[in-house]
Formats: C-alpha cells, structure tokens, sequence
C-alpha cells in the first residue's frame, strides 16, 4: 500500500473511493512561541530574534481569516517549554475510515525538543472521541501532516519522507488509515516537510515546487494530479508559497510577495489571500504549518 515509484502503482485516481473533506480547523496559540535552536536551515540565524508582538498578531489574522471563510476554529493553548508547538501541523494525522469512525496517528517527532508537544494534541483529539494510535518507535519518525497530506476527495496519501520522516512509518500509516501511500522522498533540506514544496488546492489541483522533489516523486505527482500550478524557486524557497493552504477550493492562504506564484493562482481560478507570517517564517514555517484539518 505504500509505492515510491509510478511503474509499481496498479491504480489510478478514479479507482480510488471518495473520502469526505475535513472542513474543521485547529490551531495552537502562540504565546510561547520564539527561536530558541536550529532544527531546520531556516532557523539559522534567528535564535532569539522572534517579535511576539507581531507574531500574535500574525497569528490572529490567520484565525480570523479562516472564521472569515465560514470555518469552525478550535484552539489548544501553547505550552511552556514548547517554542514550535504553534505549528500544529506536525504532531499528527487525523483520519476518517469508510464506516465513519475517525482516527489520529500521534507523530513520532524527529527533533528531541519537539516530542513534549505531540500529548497535547493526543489529549484534544481523544476528547472529541478519535482513537489514538501511536507508532512504535521501531517505525522511524512520523511528523504528521507537515509530510502527510490527504488528497482532496479521495482516500490517498501523499507521503514525504527523507528528513523528518521515515519511510518504513508509511505502512502502518496505510494499514491504519485504510489508505495507499503515494511516497515523495525529499532531496532538499530548505523543503524538509511536504507541506513546504506541495499544498493540496482542490480535487484536481496542486501547487508545488518540482525542485524539492526526486524524478520519481515527480513523475507520481504529474501522474495523479490533472493540474500542477508550479512555483518558482525564489517563492517556495524564500516566501514559502508552496506552504499555502486552500480550505475550500477557492481561496488560497499564504505568505505575501510571491507574485509569479500568485499571478499563476490567479490565472488558475483562485483567489489569493496574502496573510503575513513573516515571525514565523524564522524558524520554517508559514501558513499550512500553523494549522490541522480534521473532521
């Protein structure tokens, strides 16, 4: 259930069955949020030099956005000691099974300073009656939605692997969410997570950065996705635009000032909504990492 290269997929698409979108948002808030070490290159640099101020406020804007959007969003309260927990993206996989039931792989965090945060989100999501499923160790690392992204409509995952993800957490991934993987080895460190060089905008429809992939991941990408909006690399490297997110199909969240990315959006169909995250942009994270989806 999982394949790295595209002659090994037996399957196309539209063999997949439909899966219902997660519509609801969770983000965690940022009063504990800072650059306090170097985990990916992008924090290199800003150790200490996060302004909370506008951080909250850049966060505050996000939330309001997506409300705006017509969106339900929960909060989780950051946690002391616990710097990158605002990028809730990564600490776990929710899922849905065709009878209904809902699940959440809890990650196994690649970074030391990061596992603290992942009962948190255990705890929020086990309150609204999800199954917990935790990886054995023995996996490798898992770092939830930053590398696992749900294709929209269908029951397929996109996996990225290579940096803070293990390939070998792929399988008991699929067997528990009753999916195939369709894994993406990553080549680039300034693109360590999926969610940093793919964002899923619709059923047909992805923007990537091709440059952050292998030949292989990039045949699988064109294969399964019947348009790619490509980003150039100055927008995905420096602006993270591929860290975007479109909630409903139409609108599209992300970083300002990716103008060649923006003006391909646009000429797509969609509609841009430029939300600064230029704080958190300091330690490698924009939009799509401040948030989860679920159902």
């Amino acid at each position: 259930m999982v394949y790295t290269r595209l002659d090994d997929v037996l399957f196309r698409l539209d063999d997949l069955p439909a899966m219902p979108k997660a519509r609801r948002i969770l983000m965690t808030t940022p009063e504990h949020f800072s650059v306090e070490y170097v985990i990916n290159p992008h924090m290199a640099g800003h150790v200490g030099q996060t302004n909370r101020a506008a951080a909250r406020a850049q966060w505050q804007t996000l939330k309001d956005a997506y409300e705006r959007l017509g969106l339900d969003v929960a909060t989780v309260a950051g946690a002391g000691g616990q710097p990158d927990m605002v990028f809730c993206a990564n600490q776990t996989l929710p899922f849905v099974l065709p009878d209904g039931q809902k699940g959440v792989v809890l990650s196994n965090m690649h970074a030391d300073e990061r596992k603290g945060e992942v009962p948190h989100y255990a705890r929020f999501f086990e309150g609204l009656g999800y199954a917990a499923h935790p990886l054995d160790a023995a996996l490798g690392d898992f770092e939830g939605m930053g590398d696992a992204l749900w294709h929209a409509g269908r029951r397929l995952l996109w996996g990225g692997y290579g940096f803070r993800t293990s390939l070998d957490a792929y399988e008991r991934i699929s067997a528990l969410a009753d999916a195939p993987v369709l894994a993406l080895e990553l080549r680039d460190p300034d693109f360590y997570h999926l969610d940093t060089c793919l964002s899923v905008l619709d059923d047909e429809t992805a923007l990537y950065y091709p440059g952050a992939f292998t030949a292989d991941g990039v045949a699988l990408l064109r294969a399964f996705w019947p348009r790619l909006v490509e980003a150039p690399a100055d927008d995905a490297r420096e602006r993270f635009a591929c860290n975007a997110h479109c909630p409903d199909g139409r609108h599209v969240l992300l970083h300002p000032g990716s103008r060649v990315t923006n003006a391909r959006l646009r000429e797509a169909g969609y509609e841009v909504v430029e939300i600064e995250t230029g704080e958190y942009l300091k330690s490698g994270g924009s939009v799509f990492c401040m948030k989860v989806v679920y159902w």
